[in-house]
Formats: C-alpha cells, sequence, structure tokens
C-alpha cells in the first residue's frame, strides 16, 4: 500500500501522456518496475513479497483510483509473478523476482512441439499489456505430446518476442496492450507452467488460491479503483457546475444526490463481496492448504459482480455528468471508457456467470477455468 500511495500521484499526473503514447510513460513504467508491486505475489524464497490476495486488491484499487492503465499494468506484473511459484525456482527468481517485471496472455494463442528437454514454441499472442516494458513474458501454447493436448505457459526473456503494434482501441489506452510473437523459440521445460493442472512448487496459503482466480480478482479490483475515481470525479464537478439556465449547482439537483448515493452503495457492496469471499477463501487455504470448487466459485462471482457493478457505478457517474462528461477532457470520459474495457476480460465475463450458476444449481460443470 505504500507503493501504491508513492506511485499514485505520478500515475495521475502523467496518465494523459500515457494515453497519446498508448503506452504507459517512461517515468511511470520505471517507478513501477522499481517498487515491490510487480512482485508481490512471487514467493518470498525467491526474492518476492508474497502477499495476500487482499493486500494485491487494495494496492490496486488504489493505483486505479489514480489511473486505470497503470494499474492494469501493475495488475497484470502482480499476477503473472504468481507464475513464479511454478516453473524451475531458479528461473523463477531469475525471471520474476525484481527488479524483473513479467506480462503476458495464458489464453493458447501458440502452438509447441517436445524437442528433447525443450519445447519449440511460436505464436502470436494479443492483448499482452505493458509488454514494452517487460522482462519477463509468458504466451500460453497448445501442446500435443503423451497422446493428448495441454495448455502450457511457455515463459522467457520479453527481447525475444516481436512487438505489433497494434493497441489502438477505446479504454485503457495507456496499457500498450499490443500483440506479441515469437517464432521457433526454444523454451526450457522448466520454464513452463500449466496453470490448470500442475501444483505449485512452493507451499504456503497463496499458492492454494487459483490461479484465475487471482486474475480475475485483480480486473475487479482495478474496477472497483476505476468507479471510486468516477464518483470522486462526480462530487468535484456537481459541487462547481451550474447547467446552463440554472443558479442551482448539479450537487442540488435530487437525481444526481439519488446517483451519487446509488453508485456509493453498488461500489461498496461489491468490495464487500470481494473482501468476504477473499477472507473465506483464504481461511480455506490457510487451514486446509485447499480451496474447494465452492470457494473457488464464489471468488469467480465475487470478482465478476465487482467488475459489473463498477461498470454500472461508472455509467451513473457518466450520465450525472451531463454534457460535461463527454468530451475527451474529462476524466468521467475516460474513466466510462476504461470501465468498458476491463469489464470486457474473459475471466469476469457474463459466461462467468453461467459457470457459477450450473455449480450452484447442482448441474454438472466444467471447474478447470476457476
Amino acid at each position: 500500500m505504500e507503493a501504491a500511495e508513492r506511485l499514485a500521484p505520478m500515475a495521475a499526473e502523467h496518465a494523459d501522456e500515457s494515453e497519446r503514447e498508448r503506452t504507459l510513460t517512461p517515468a511511470v513504467a520505471a517507478a513501477l518496475a522499481a517498487s515491490p508491486i510487480p512482485s508481490m505475489l512471487v514467493p518470498a524464497s525467491l526474492g518476492g513479497g508474497e502477499r495476500s490476495p487482499a493486500e494485491m486488491v487494495a494496492a490496486l484499487e488504489r493505483l486505479a483510483l489514480a489511473d486505470g492503465s497503470t494499474a492494469w499494468c501493475a495488475m497484470v506484473a502482480a499476477t503473472s509473478g504468481l507464475v513464479a511459484a511454478y516453473v524451475e525456482p531458479e528461473f523463477g527468481r531469475e525471471a520474476f523476482a525484481p527488479p524483473a517485471v513479467a506480462g503476458g496472455v495464458y489464453a493458447p494463442m501458440g502452438r509447441a512441439a517436445r524437442d528433447g528437454d525443450d519445447y519449440v514454441v511460436s505464436g502470436r499472442w494479443p492483448f499482452t499489456s505493458g509488454c514494452k516494458h517487460a522482462t519477463t513474458l509468458m504466451g500460453g501454447a497448445i501442446v500435443d505430446e503423451n497422446g493428448g493436448a495441454s495448455v502450457r505457459a511457455m515463459v522467457y526473456p520479453a527481447g525475444e518476442a516481436t512487438v505489433h503494434d497494434t493497441w489502438d482501441v477505446t479504454g485503457l489506452r495507456g496499457t500498450g496492450s499490443h500483440d506479441t510473437e515469437v517464432t521457433d523459440l526454444r523454451v526450457p521445460a522448466g520454464h513452463t507452467a500449466a496453470l490448470g493442472s500442475d501444483r505449485p512448487r512452493h507451499d504456503g496459503a497463496l499458492y492454494a488460491f487459483p490461479p484465475f482466480g487471482l486474475l480475475a480478482l485483480g480486473i475487479a479490483a482495478v474496477s472497483i479503483g476505476i468507479a471510486r475515481g468516477a464518483v470522486d470525479e462526480l462530487v468535484e464537478l456537481a459541487t462547481q457546475k451550474k447547467p446552463g439556465g440554472s443558479k442551482r449547482t448539479l450537487a442540488e439537483r435530487a437525481p444526481v444526490q439519488a446517483a451519487v448515493a446509488e453508485a456509493e452503495a453498488t461500489v461498496a457492496s461489491a468490495r464487500a463481496l470481494v473482501a468476504e469471499a477473499i477472507e473465506e477463501a483464504w481461511g480455506a487455504a490457510a487451514g486446509e492448504g485447499e480451496i474447494h470448487v465452492g470457494g473457488r466459485a464464489k471468488l469467480r462471482l465475487a470478482a465478476t459482480h465487482a467488475t459489473r457493478s463498477a461498470k454500472a457505478a461508472v455509467a451513473l457517474m457518466h450520465e450525472a455528468g451531463g454534457g460535461s462528461a463527454i468530451y475527451a477532457r474529462s476524466p468521467l470520459e475516460r474513466r466510462f471508457r476504461d470501465i468498458h474495457t476491463a469489464s470486457a476480460h474473459a475471466m469476469v465475463s457474463p459466461a462467468s456467470l453461467e459457470l457459477v450458476g450450473r455449480i450452484r444449481l447442482g448441474l454438472e460443470t466444467d471447474t478447470g477455468q476457476l
């Protein structure tokens, strides 16, 4: 939290430039890399922070209150660092411990073939957030071996990848989430991980948490921070703005007062469910060393609900801002675009609600993505 508090003012100050350049400014990227935030989920035995999910959520939310793009890059770096617990320890320290900054995409957009002690991988991955500032990247690849197919994260130095300038989008423009590509890259088997099936090489409650669940919580944290920022910005606008022909400020209008109250309740209740789900899961992870399906489902439900709630709260604030909110110079306009981009992530999509609903209804369900 101290690191997030230190970084937040710079992130806010550089937000316009990051958006124009479509990637974090060098100053913000360097400050993020120098902080303990990218390595907060890396095992302590490898030089990382090994912080709890609750601490991760709090730090990312604080950064998103300042700038959504900075928080998103921090989230990707932090959750990517979790892979350090699955690869060979020596490589995990080299690739993920400070001052390394990791990133990448687990979606299986690549193909890999086993060749002795290595995999030979080729693929192109969109949405590689922070790729221009990362030192370590990973790409998910479909591997055909032992008579079947599996998905493994291939981890390699960022310099091995080609970056294709593709990130021209609506929201989170400052994340630099370009496409990255490798061709016939040799990756040692010990530098890979199947997050859905491999057991982590490190003990501790953090590594009993599901990797995809932690990713979803990170997205929720960024979304909540964006929404809290939107409420703050609407309150500031409402106390100053007098609509044309009116002697009253926006703050003196009943519909705006109701919208602010509804947004506050929407965000606060979403935060409370996330906190409750994390507390229950952390207790199970620390006590039993395992989080059962019900707990994993609640984590995903809380994260998805929080992201959707944040989106609704930002929409309320954007509408309450009236004509002032539609200008590119308005912080509310950026918040509106950023939350719509964040909420499009597959980990918090409507399919997540269907997955949790099937479990609650007692239907046969593939829980691999939990």
